[in-house]
């Protein structure tokens, strides 16, 4: 399997393994274990109502990890990873509707290339990290930056319902050491960086984050944005793209 998405199926979310020419096979069992197989086709990927590409226990974000952002903010670089969480009520999936919270004015986005892990990973070294990666979507961290700036955490601000698309799929033969990541905002480019930026690598960040918190199948990390997240209002239309991934796309409604 290259690419494997999640779609709505008249039984419920399935997941499928999609074919260059566009066919979704049905995966019967879990992608993530080696005793799944491959069912028929379901249909074309362009026909399928997708949803987020996997079902995360948890999902731990890196912020403060693109050297560029960094430094046109005047701080020096962090030494370690700056980790935090989202929770999965957080998840929504491609298309999807993003809730702008009422009575805020900072709601911004940031495009970030995501992790997903496929073998559950505890104390695992560097040299071995990418022995326990699945592989990447596009993942797009919405924060309330009015929330952050007051809240003494940033639960709020980070993990209110919907403020973490994923999608459309998951590409798991992409090789995530120098790709193109943007973002547009109704059709106007906004974020454009890549991934060779990252001041912390991804192994480094999965050892760093299994010495204390066991990763397992199917969940994320968002490893970082650059420059560019800027406020947004009801109705606009987000798109994160990763080179050799895909296009994530959410629009931003207003709580009722």
């Amino acid at each position: 399997m290259v690419r494997v998405v999640r779609f709505l199926h008249a039984e419920g979310p399935k997941y499928g393994a999609v074919d260059p020419g566009g066919s979704v096979r049905s995966i019967h069992g879990s992608p993530f274990s080696e005793d799944h197989s491959l069912g028929d086709v379901i249909g074309q990927i362009d026909d399928l109502e997708l949803l987020a590409p996997c079902e995360p226990t948890k999902i731990i974000c890196i912020g403060r990890n693109y050297a560029s952002a960094v430094r046109a903010r005047g701080s020096d670089l962090p030494t370690s990873p700056v980790a935090f969480l989202k929770t999965p009520n957080s998840v929504v999936g491609p298309d999807a509707n993003v809730i702008r919270p009422a009575g805020v004015d900072e709601f911004v986005y940031e495009g970030e290339l995501t992790v997903i892990i496929g073998e559950r990973a505890s104390h695992v070294d560097a040299d071995d990290a990418w022995d326990h990666i699945f592989g990447y979507t596009c993942g797009n961290d919405m924060t309330v930056r009015d929330w952050q700036a007051t809240d003494a955490h940033w639960t709020r601000a980070k993990a209110s319902d919907t403020l973490c698309p994923l999608g459309p799929w998951i590409e798991t033969e992409v090789d995530p050491t120098d790709l193109s990541l943007k973002a547009w905002v109704n059709g106007e480019l906004q974020q454009d960086g890549r991934t060779n930026d990252l001041i912390f690598s991804i192994p480094s960040i999965i050892e760093y984050l299994t010495q204390t918190i066991t990763l397992e199948p199917g969940d994320a990390i968002l490893t970082g944005t650059p420059l560019g997240a800027q406020a947004l209002v009801d109705g606009d239309v987000v798109e994160v793209e990763i080179e050799g991934i895909g296009k994530l796309r959410n629009t931003i409604i207003q709580a009722q």
